[in-house]
């Protein structure tokens, strides 16, 4: 009989021992793999055609912030080529390494053009990438104009990310 608890308590011994050295990997690997971030990337929204600007950016900051993001209004024209190279940089993740935390969110010059003044985004140039205030209005702090041809982007970028960073 004493052998017999003798051999039970060596296995019980040996089976936690077992426990004991293998750690369960379940709780390093929550601990160091966190889902892959998928809104690490510039994003654009297309304005509705109709509604007091003001307010759509202000609901754009609201998702904006609970997201960790900034907003740009934008605005531009389907007939101007420093628009069109731009956005097209957009959609083809050109941007994201740059601007990864940045919401456009566009207007159509033509279109738009006096709701957009009635909330302070007025511009000579277009496009106009400009930062809301709190209140959904133009906070004054902005960037117009671009160049044609291939430098369009290269010309717009710097200037939007200098102005992100004031």
């Amino acid at each position: 009989m004493a052998v017999l608890a003798a051999l039970l308590a060596w296995i019980l011994l040996a089976c936690k021992t077992q426990v004991d050295a293998a750690p369960d990997p379940a709780p390093h690997a929550t601990a160091t793999r966190a889902p892959p971030d998928v809104t690490r990337r510039m994003r654009t929204t297309n304005a509705p055609a109709e509604g007091d600007v003001d307010a759509i950016v202000r609901a754009a900051v609201a998702t904006a912030i609970a997201e960790r993001r900034r907003v740009v209004v934008y605005v531009g024209a389907p007939w101007c080529e420093p628009c069109q190279r731009f956005h097209h940089a957009v959609e083809q993740g050109q941007l994201d390494a740059t601007f990864p935390d940045v919401d456009l969110v566009t207007f159509d010059a033509d279109r738009d053009s006096e709701r957009l003044a009635s909330a302070g985004y007025v511009s000579r140039l277009i496009p106009l990438l400009a930062l809301p205030g709190p209140d959904g209005r133009a906070s004054g702090k902005q960037v117009e104009g671009g160049i044609k041809g291939e430098g369009a982007v290269a010309y717009i970028a710097p200037r939007l990310e200098q102005m992100l960073a004031d």
